[in-house]
């Protein structure tokens, strides 16, 4: 599904990302792990084409295609989805508005007739009451005066409507008390099937508790160092990210 290979991004003239390589099949959950400044952010905002995260060189392919020449609408079509750290507050969209129009672009990309507001408000409903998300808060602006855990659930809810291949979590566990983490695990949990793949970006063996992961990575200077299955996070909550390829 997704192929990078020896990805360099440089960051206003610095490195970030330093020769990494990396492939995920359909139906995999890769977890990333590493320090502060080893490049976690800057490869999934590579990835999503966020601006100023133009690589320097290497490839990255997304279903065979070249996914460095999409714009970053053309990634979500596709079927890419970023869960922010820090979800964006947009004042005056409202909730229910933004989901229906993101639901419908997708569907349109995809050749299918677009929902109308009473069939799409039946399915986001039902998703909404699995998450523990009120009515109340569909009718407010996009993450405006929501809680940390709220705009993660919001999060989770749109990648249940929006039904993406590969979902990257970029710190998604940033914030959330035990309850939230649950619900969201839960959520993620449910998206989890042989043809949707993760990569989950996270600093904590906590979030891996409710997510198991097949593969965890260790990144550090912008390189995978080393690779394992999920006892792998517990070995880095015990010693810290002194490790090597040995």
């Amino acid at each position: 599904m997704l192929e990078i290979n020896n990805l360099i991004t440089s960051v206003d003239e610095k490195t970030i990302l330093n020769g990494l390589t990396l492939k995920v099949n359909p139906g995999e959950v890769h977890a990333i792990m590493g320090p502060n400044g080893s490049g976690k952010s800057t490869l999934s905002n590579t990835l999503m084409g966020k601006d100023g995260y133009v690589p320097d060189s290497g490839s990255v392919t997304f279903k065979g295609k070249n996914l460095l020449e999409m714009e970053v609408e053309e990634r979500a079509r596709e079927g890419m989805f970023l869960a922010l750290q820090y979800p964006t507050e947009i004042p005056g969209v409202n909730t229910n508005t933004f989901l229906r129009f993101s639901v419908n672009a997708i569907r349109k990309h995809q050749g299918k007739e677009p929902l109308d507001s009473l069939e799409f408000v039946s399915q986001m409903k039902e998703q909404a009451k699995q998450l523990a998300i009120s009515n109340e808060m569909l009718t407010r602006s996009l993450n405006t005066g929501f809680s940390g855990g709220e705009k993660k659930k919001n999060e989770v809810l749109q990648m249940s409507l929006l039904q993406p291949e590969l979902i990257i979590m970029d710190e998604t566990d940033s914030g959330l008390d035990v309850d939230a983490l649950r619900i969201v695990s839960d959520g993620v949990n449910k998206l989890r099937n042989k043809n949707r793949s993760f990569i989950i970006i996270t600093h904590y063996q906590r979030l891996l508790d409710y997510i198991k992961p097949d593969f965890v990575h260790i990144l550090s200077n912008g390189k995978i160092i080393k690779t394992g299955d999920a006892s792998l996070a517990l070995e880095v909550e015990k010693t810290g990210y002194s490790l090597s390829n040995d």
